[in-house]
């Protein structure tokens, strides 16, 4: 055979093995000590609206990361809880196959995790009441019960009525820790107040929450935590002060808002993504990363320019003091996840 033929074919053999070895472009490889390269891919999966701000908090921190070039980032929003919440999870498993899958599990408990399970090279990390399961099923939630608390102070010290309302989603243990710390809060600075609460029993029906929150300011209370949104609105229409939740909301009611437990889940994305990329992931309770001390949560920016209330340098120096006993540890705002009163008196 002509010598220029056998080179050619040589040549042409080992081009065939060097592609059969490269790897695909696509997904970010792994390196054998588990470690990923490249961008990772990571899927949302959120039950309700992304305006509400539960699932919005995660969704915000996840477009911030996007936006920051570590992740690549879908999402699917107003699931629902009906069972398409499972069948979205496998049908993104098996054609995405994404890298992390956040999301909330709240109402969908046992259909994430059994999806969960049948994908372990997946990183699941969801909101939820539950706890971690090997070997890829991660647990978070917003605990604000801190900033709650420095909240309820704030409430306690500016009423005029000695009633504050609260409009809460659903008597859960998640929604009782912070109303529960709130009315903690209000009763330090204020010991005869008393808080009204009420449950909407859903996690995003605004016009049911602003409903709830005028009987309260029927029933004399001047002052509103937002727990669920909807009650802002009912507040700056009769010109009193609102506390938001979860995320800083004042821009709904600049002249009304006075400040409000923040949930910041930057702590608990960026770990988790570190975590996948260096082929450290584990399942475990992630709770530590959304509280104050690891930034996690905060008390949004106190407001003094409300018109509903005088807002004093000397109550603010108060709140201000507290606020850093719970960050050097030297104050601890109790967990209490019984369902409150609808009345504390």
């Amino acid at each position: 055979m002509n010598r220029r033929v056998v080179f050619a074919l040589a040549a042409f053999i080992l081009a065939l093995m060097l592609a059969a070895c490269a790897p695909p472009a696509s997904a970010p490889e792994s390196d054998k000590a588990g470690e990923k390269t490249g961008v990772l891919n990571v899927f949302g999966a959120y039950a309700t609206a992304i305006e509400e701000p539960w699932d919005g908090v995660i969704h915000s921190a996840l477009n911030k990361a996007q936006d920051e070039g570590k992740i690549t980032y879908t999402y699917t929003d107003d699931i629902g809880y009906s069972g398409d919440m499972e069948r979205i999870l496998r049908e993104v498993a098996e054609k995405n196959k994404p890298d992390i899958i956040f999301g909330d599990a709240f109402g969908n408990e046992e259909a994430v995790r059994r999806v969960a399970k049948d994908y372990p090279e997946i990183a699941f990390v969801f909101g939820s009441g539950g706890g971690p399961a090997e070997p890829n099923f991660s647990v978070f939630d917003n605990w604000i019960h801190e900033p709650a608390y420095l909240s309820g102070m704030l409430a306690g010290a500016i009423t005029k009525s000695n009633k504050i309302g609260v409009v809460g989603g659903m008597p859960v243990p998640e929604v009782n820790r912070i109303v529960n710390a709130f009315i903690a809060g209000a009763e330090e600075m204020n010991p005869d107040v008393v808080v009204l609460t009420s449950f909407i029993n859903s996690w995003f029906d605004p016009a049911a929450a602003k409903e709830a929150a005028l009987a309260q300011i029927d029933a004399g209370a001047d002052v509103l935590f937002a727990e669920r949104f909807g009650v802002i609105e009912a507040a700056a229409e009769n010109g009193l002060c609102a506390f938001g939740n979860m995320s800083d909301q004042r821009e709904l009611a600049p002249d009304y808002v006075v400040s409000g437990p923040v949930w910041h889940m930057e702590p608990t994305v960026n770990y988790i993504i570190d975590q996948v990329a260096k082929g450290a992931y584990t399942a475990q309770d992630l709770k530590d990363f959304s509280m104050m001390g690891k930034g996690g949560a905060s008390l949004a920016p106190i407001n003094k320019d409300v018109k509903c209330a005088e807002i004093t340098d000397e109550l603010i120096q108060k709140v201000k003091e507290r606020e850093e006993q719970i960050k050097n540890g030297t104050f601890r705002v109790d967990i209490n996840e019984a369902q409150p009163p609808a009345s504390t008196k």
